[in-house]
């Protein structure tokens, strides 16, 4: 199966829809981390979500999904490029073990969606209510009023795979069918996680819609996306200072700046100190 999400409308009823199903990505964003079920459920979830925002971007940047809070997960970082490119990280502050739902791992945890466009350097920002115990309730709700569409949510989420389908009420669907929309729903009502986690647009479309009239648009391909740039870590480390950064080198032997969202650690010693902090003109006549 490829990483992918695709979209589909009801050519005969104006309701449109959502199918993702992401494996290596997703895999490579979680690799090394150790999170435990419950945790890697809600990240997945969320991380399903900011694909489905992100999807059909009209302009570059990126969708975040953010969550502070005083429960056992205070911190959760979700980003989803223009081009589909996805990373994250979650942070505990003690051991979960039966916890389960937003309320027992959030605690008070406000969620917040930030959609930038770095052509303009705009942010728009908003605060999903926290009215419902699951992502997928909380979103559903926020997508209904945010979109002011009607709008149902299925998501699953496994340490393998992260699975989703929305569908949306368009504001012609009634006159296409009355009873399109509750019909739709009902039907979507009876997938099941493991379908989700294990089926393609195309399986699961037709299992659950075979009935129906449903057009597929090409799918688009979702990959991990936490590039390396030691350029950025090189012009921290020189804004920190010489003095400082020698400091911590004579201390420990090394420098060593961790990069939480991507999970990479990057070390530097005096080789690298000294060509940092080199003077322009010995840069120039050591090339």
């Amino acid at each position: 199966m490829t990483d992918s999400i695709q979209r589909f409308l009801f050519k005969d009823l104006d309701i449109r829809g959502q199918h993702l199903n992401i494996h290596q990505a997703w895999q490579k964003m979680i690799e090394d981390r150790h999170y435990p079920p419950a945790l890697t459920q809600i990240l997945g979830e969320l991380t399903a979500v900011a694909i489905m925002l992100a999807n059909g971007m009209k302009h570059q940047g990126k969708v975040s999904i953010q969550v502070q809070g005083s429960g056992p997960v205070h911190l959760m970082v979700v980003q989803v490029t223009h081009s589909l490119g996805i990373r994250g990280v979650a942070k505990t502050n003690r051991t979960l073990t039966t916890q389960s739902g937003l309320d027992a791992l959030l605690g008070d945890g406000q969620i917040l969606v930030t959609l930038e466009n770095t052509q303009t350097q705009h942010f728009f920002q908003s605060y999903v209510p926290r009215e419902a115990n699951t992502i997928t309730e909380a979103f559903e709700n926020f997508l209904s009023q945010s979109e002011q569409l009607p709008s149902k949510l299925w998501l699953a989420a496994t340490d393998q795979t992260i699975g989703g389908v929305l569908i949306q009420k368009m504001p012609t669907t009634d006159h296409h069918d009355p009873d399109g929309w509750e019909r739709i729903s009902h039907l979507s009502h009876t997938v099941k996680p493991a379908e989700l986690i294990d089926c393609d647009a195309a399986t699961l479309l037709h299992r659950l819609f075979h009935e129906e009239t449903v057009e597929c648009f090409a799918a688009e391909t979702v990959q991990y996306d936490c590039p390396q740039d030691i350029e950025n870590v090189e012009t921290m480390l020189k804004s920190l200072g010489e003095t400082e950064v020698r400091q911590i080198l004579a201390d420990e032997g090394e420098v060593v700046i961790h990069n939480e969202m991507c999970g990479k650690h990057f070390r530097f010693n005096k080789s690298d100190v000294d060509r940092i902090f080199a003077e322009p003109n010995q840069t120039q006549q050591q090339h």
